[in-house]
């Protein structure tokens, strides 16, 4: 197996997993601290506005290659056995039934809310 065939395989996983947090969110056996932190990953996930933008140079492709992977992979972890199997099955399921990656506005809005913030306080802070 080469080293492209190998990450490929980790890309196909980690979008898997992502979907498995999807429907985690709704189990109804999933611990709320998993459910908080998965429904926070999946909707930085499917934002279609980053929190670090890809315009900037290292800084804006390092979110989507270091903190996403770890947070899903931390929010996978926290989910006990019989939730994360149900929850893969579904992923798997849905994944083969429908082709379109779904997307989240309000982790765009949380996301824009944060930068209006930070750009809000930076400006108290120099005035």
């Amino acid at each position: 197996m080469t080293v492209m065939d190998t990450l490929k395989a980790w890309a196909s996983q980690l979008k898997r997993d992502g979907i498995t947090l999807w429907f985690a969110g709704r189990h109804p056996l999933t611990p709320w601290h998993a459910r908080a932190l998965g429904i926070f990953v999946v909707a930085y996930a499917l934002s279609p506005i980053d929190l670090i933008p890809d315009f900037i140079p290292v800084l804006g492709y390092l979110d989507d290659v270091l903190l996403l992977p770890g947070l899903i992979w931390l929010a996978i972890r926290l989910l006990p056995p019989v939730v994360l199997a149900d929850c893969r099955r579904q992923a798997d399921e849905w994944a083969t039934s429908r082709h379109a990656r779904p997307v989240s506005w309000m982790g765009a809005v949380v996301i824009v809310l944060m930068w209006t913030g930070v750009c809000v306080g930076l400006w108290m802070w120099l005035a």
